[in-house]
Order: C-alpha cells, then structure tokens, then sequence
C-alpha cells in the first residue's frame, strides 16, 4: 500500500513539476506555472514521509519547519534586484545537499558491510536495509552514483557561491585565473578521476578517496566561475541550474528516489538547454561555457574619440515630446535604482499622447534571464509591447527616440566593431541607429563588466546623468 500510494504521488508530483516548468514560458502563464511547482513539491514532501523506509518523524518536520521558516523569511526580505543573488545561494544549497548525501551513503555502506562481514545479526532500516539486499554489482552502481554526486555537487556548491560573490559584487566581474588556467581543471578532473576509480575499486578507506575527490571539484567550481566575466553571469546562472539539476539527479540514483531522478533531470536538460540559448544569443560556444573558457579580453580594444555629452529632464522630455516613436531598454540598472514604477508610468503618459512605445528585450539583460520581463510585468507593463531583439533590432533605423536604462554591455557597439573586445560577436540592441538616444546612467563609469561603450560617445547620444528613477520621475510632469 505504501509504494503504490507513494508511486502514484511520484507521478503526479512529477508531471506538475512539467507543467510547471512549461508554463514558465510565458509571462501570463507563468503565476499558475509557479503554483504547479509549489502543489507538486508540496505532494512529494507528503509521499516522502509516509513512503517506505520512513522515519524519525519528529526530527523530520523540524527540519522542514525550519527550513519552510528560513525560506519565508529569506523570500520576504529579498528584493527582485536580488533575485540573481538568490537563485546563485540556492544552487549552492542543492550542491553542498548532494555532496552530504554522497558522504552518508558512503557511511552507511561501511557500516552495513562491516556488520555482515562480522556475523552481525543487528536490524537495519531505511537506506542502510536497501543496502543489504544489494548484489556486488548493485554495489559498485551505488559507489560510481555517490562519486558521481559528490563531485558534481562541490562544482556546483563552489561555482554557486563564486557566482553569488560577483552577481552581488563582493567578487570582481573581471576574469581571473591561476597560471595554467584550463590545464589546472583539467589535470584537477583527470586526478577526480583516478581517484573516483580506486574509490569503485575498494583500494584504501573509501570516506579517504571522497574527500580528496571533493576537494578537487571544489577547486574545479572555484576556478571555473572566476574566469568567467561579468558580463557574462545570466549563462553563468543557468550554466548552474543545470549542474544542480544533475546533482539533484546523482541523490535521486542513491536514494533509489524516482522522483529525484526525474525532477533533477527535468532541471538539468532544462538549464542546460537555456544555456544553450543563451549562448547562442551571445554569440558564444557552449563548450567554452561549460570549461569557463570566455569572458576576457582578446587583445587591445579600439580607441574611442569624442566626449560624453550631458543633457538635462528638460531636453530629454522635449525630444520625447516631438517624437512619434520610442523604444526603452531596460537593464540592471532600473532594476537596481526600482525603477520600473515610473517607467511604467511614463509609458501610460506617452502611450495617452498617441505615441508608439515599445520594450527591446536584449536575451541577457539584466544577471537572470528574464530578469527585465518579469520586472515589467510586476510594474503592469502591458505584454503585447515588450519585444525580444529579433522581433525589434531592425525597427530602430525607423525610432525616433530610444531610452536606455542603465544598460551597457547589449547595447554596446563594440561587440560588432571591435574583434579584441570581450564581447566581440555578441548580438546586441543597435540602438544607435536610432535618430536620438539617450542613455539614463548614475556617472561616466564602465560598469559591472568593465568594458567601455562607444555608444556614450556617439553623436546621436546624449548622457542623462542620475538614479534611474530619480531621472524618470523628474520627465513624468514635463511629458505633454
């Protein structure tokens, strides 16, 4: 009765997760997508704790009172310009969970071997009872599934919180590596290696050969994320997905969990997948994201001449006043001044004065993907004018005014003109082919990344210096 009971829950858990997962697609479906996700984990945690092999009953919902606490909480206080941050912690948690579950495995079958090597007639239950009905065969799976997880949850747990360092700017968005850069992971995999066969092969203490192995990937994860740019975090994020996606999966094949496996696997393919996306809207090779290979500089960039030139609320509102179309460019910087309200706003008023207003999406905009829609949505952005880059890039030559808000690698024209830049050949806004465009930006700086835009030295552009919002709450009375 239990398996059947807790099967059948698996199942629906599992296909309220695809649900889930698909719905996130679309903006207007993406709140019933969310709730399918919460009802479907909600089942699994319930099937879990009256399922076989269930126990320590008090101990259990403790922890997940605890834990649901911890998560409101956190949930609560963190702001959607944190929200990148956020999703990095969370990788790391699914990570450093999978390397634990590796370590206890590995305890409990040196446990259960030892007592059936000594004659012990001790009663075992939960996994450790799993455990004494396993062949050798079985066995050795189990021990290649635990090296599996152990590694690939410490990249994932190191890699989470060096992501975490530079999305919340405690790391350096610059690249770095040691000397030896892709040899070092190499030859730190190749050893992970090694060591993972004497592990399957019972040479020495087993917990010895985890150990070495974790420290190994946890180096593997740091280096890995630190050469990797800033401007290049959204595919860093989804990059991490997938790995805690697999390592979700790894706990799923030494639990003996069906529904781990599936939903690990679902995350995996998934991130994976938007990574894959991601890059090629970036103009980037997947494998090179996958060994941290991109992100730095190729040689010297390209001079820029000409000078930053300032304008004030009154000239900008004047442009917007005259022109018939507009596009806006958000980017992290309205996510970080909160200043989707206002946009939003100011599109209703120019929108009432019979102009044409549009959103241009850049894929990575903002460090999450979909970072900029749902901020648009949360400020009631109507959907049907937020556009992706194909469906507007070749409407600007025909815009009279663009508005970018605090954007700067997707609109920078250095990825089409200058080959030694580190974003050469990325796809990006063409913003400057637009008649006026004016960048609303707090000062002169490079930014997150780091790297120069000559866009802020074009004729055609104009610098409207200030916080974001403060900038757009100061055209909104001047707007006819």
């Amino acid at each position: 009765m239990e398996y059947g009971f807790t099967t059948a829950a698996y199942v629906v858990a599992a296909i309220l997760f695809i649900l889930s997962l698909g719905g996130l697609s679309g903006q207007e479906s993406a709140k019933r997508a969310i709730w399918y996700g919460i009802v479907g984990m909600a089942l699994a945690v319930v099937a879990t704790l009256f399922g076989p092999g269930s126990g320590n009953w008090l101990l259990s919902l403790i922890m997940i009172a605890a834990g649901g606490a911890i998560g409101w909480v956190v949930a609560k206080r963190v702001q959607m310009t944190e929200m990148p941050q956020l999703v990095a912690a969370m990788h790391s948690l699914v990570g450093l969970a999978a390397v634990f579950v590796g370590f206890n495995a590995q305890l409990e079958m040196g446990r259960v071997m030892r007592a059936l090597r000594d004659g012990s007639t001790e009663q075992f239950r939960g996994f450790a009872e799993v455990l004494t009905h396993k062949t050798p065969a079985e066995l050795n799976m189990l021990q290649i599934e635990v090296f599996l997880g152990v590694f690939i949850g410490a990249v994932t747990f190191t890699g989470s919180i060096v992501a975490f360092g530079k999305l919340a700017g405690r790391i350096s968005g610059t690249p770095k590596k040691l000397p030896g850069g892709h040899f070092l992971n190499a030859a730190a995999a190749a050893a992970s290696l090694v060591l993972g066969l004497l592990y399957c092969a019972d040479i020495g203490p087993g917990v010895f050969w985890l150990v070495l192995i974790m420290l190994l990937a946890f180096f593997i994860g740091y280096h890995l994320i630190m050469g990797i740019g800033g401007a290049d975090m959204p595919v860093v994020v989804s990059m991490l997905n997938s790995y805690s996606g697999w390592a979700a999966a790894a706990i799923g094949f030494t639990l003996s969990n069906d529904l781990l496996i599936v939903t690990g696997a679902l995350v995996g393919s998934s991130g994976a997948i938007l990574s894959y996306i991601m890059c090629k809207a970036m103009n980037r090779n997947f494998v090179s994201v996958i060994l941290g290979g991109f992100g730095g500089e190729t040689g010297p960039a390209a001079e820029i001449s000409g000078e930053q030139v300032a304008i004030d609320a009154d000239g900008v509102a004047s442009a917007l006043n005259e022109a018939d179309s507009v596009i806006i460019v958000p980017g992290y910087g309205m996510a970080v001044a909160q200043a989707q309200g206002p946009v939003s706003e100011l599109t209703r008023k120019l929108r009432a004065a019979g102009k044409e207003v549009r959103f241009a999406i850049h894929p990575v905009a903002g460090r999450l993907p979909g970072h900029m829609n749902v901020l648009l949505a949360e400020a009631k952005v109507p959907y049907d004018i937020v556009l992706e880059m194909d469906e507007i890039n070749e409407d600007f030559p025909s815009t009279d005014v663009v508005i970018i808000i605090g954007s700067n690698d997707i609109v920078n024209p250095a990825a089409q003109d200058d080959p030694n830049s580190p974003i050469a050949g990325m796809p990006v806004l063409e913003v400057w082919k637009a008649k006026q465009v004016f960048v609303s930006k707090r000062g002169q700086g490079t930014g997150y990344s780091g790297i120069e835009n000559p866009l802020f030295f074009k004729d055609n552009t104009r610098m409207f210096y200030g916080d974001a919002k403060d900038s757009v709450n100061k055209l909104l009375p001047l707007i006819d």
